[in-house]
């Protein structure tokens, strides 16, 4: 009996110590991301990054005004209309600007964030009379290459991926699956078109054409902006342009798409005559670093404690 009871007594003494082990953990855990954070938010005061435009290169009053867009153009991302049009603003009305560079390197993205963006360039072209240059680094396609068409002249390496000027829907079909495992799908609409391009049902001619009729025009506005952006120096029919196709920047070059071949600091001293910049948007990669510690730092805090 005293056994039991000198067992039941350590069992309860060595729950109350890992209980009290977790807690340690625990707000040990949050005192680090606390501290952290912290540490973060002196060094963003220290050295007064709150978005206004950093100087990388600058000894003279006059430069280029540089924005460095990456990634895909979606919503929500930083190669976003919502993001990009008022850093594209307040690059134009840099007064000390002696024109603009487009630094890319993209794949393209969805269509109306394209040509949002597109729009935007054409329309501070003309409200500030300042040249803008696009340079092309790894990928300049699909709507990457929406947005360049928009500039004075395009550079690219001879290496960049150029072009892609055509539009892609993809989706799934899961009808068999639905058969061979014996799932029957229920589906209840209101308007007969309602459920239209449904995986889960059989495709059908009136689906195809209403695709095919979309599709159309979207990859005709996309045309209308190249042959507007590239008036006079396309050099190759419509069926080859507008295909789909994609180019190295040399074969790009030889069909008018781009201007000339070049690296950015190269075609920054060809074109305004400086190497001098002061760059607009984007994060220094010291603070993403920092970033990415604290969010690390943070779900560790919230695995322990859940």
């Amino acid at each position: 009996m005293s056994e039991n009871n000198n067992e039941k007594t350590s069992s309860v003494l060595m729950q109350e110590w890992l209980k009290e082990n977790r807690s340690a953990k625990r707000w040990k855990n949050i005192r680090f991301a606390c501290w952290f954070a912290l540490f973060a938010y002196a060094l963003f005061a220290l050295f007064n990054l709150t978005g206004e435009p950093t100087v990388a290169i600058s000894t003279n009053s006059k430069h280029v005004a540089l924005i460095r867009l990456n990634g895909m153009i979606a919503p929500d991302r930083d190669f976003s209309a919502e993001q990009i049009l008022p850093i594209l603003k307040e690059a134009f009305s840099d007064k000390n600007a002696k024109g603009v560079i487009i630094d890319i390197n993209s794949p393209g993205g969805t269509p109306v964030q394209a040509s949002i963006i597109h729009d935007a360039i054409v329309l501070y072209k003309k409200q500030y009379h300042k040249k803008i240059i696009i340079v092309g680094e790894d990928m300049l396609t699909s709507g990457a290459y929406f947005v360049a068409v928009a500039a004075d002249k395009i550079f690219v390496n001879p290496s960049t991926i150029t072009g892609s000027i055509g539009v892609i829907m993809k989706g799934f079909g899961f009808v068999d699956a639905m058969k061979k495992i014996g799932v029957e799908r229920r589906v209840y609409t209101v308007g007969i078109a309602k459920d239209r391009l449904d995986p889960f049902l059989p495709q059908n001619p009136d689906d195809l054409k209403k695709v095919e009729t979309v599709m159309t025009e979207v990859h005709q506005n996309f045309m209308n902006a190249v042959q507007e952006g590239r008036k006079g120096k396309l050099k190759a029919d419509n069926a080859t342009l507008f295909s789909g196709d994609f180019w190295s920047g040399q074969s790009a070059l030889n069909l008018g798409l781009v201007d000339g071949l070049g690296n950015l600091m190269d075609v920054m001293k060809s074109e305004f005559g400086t190497t001098e910049f002061k760059e607009y948007g984007g994060t220094p990669n010291f603070f993403r670093l920092l970033s990415g510690q604290l969010n690390t730092a943070l779900d560790t805090m919230f695995y322990t404690v859940r």
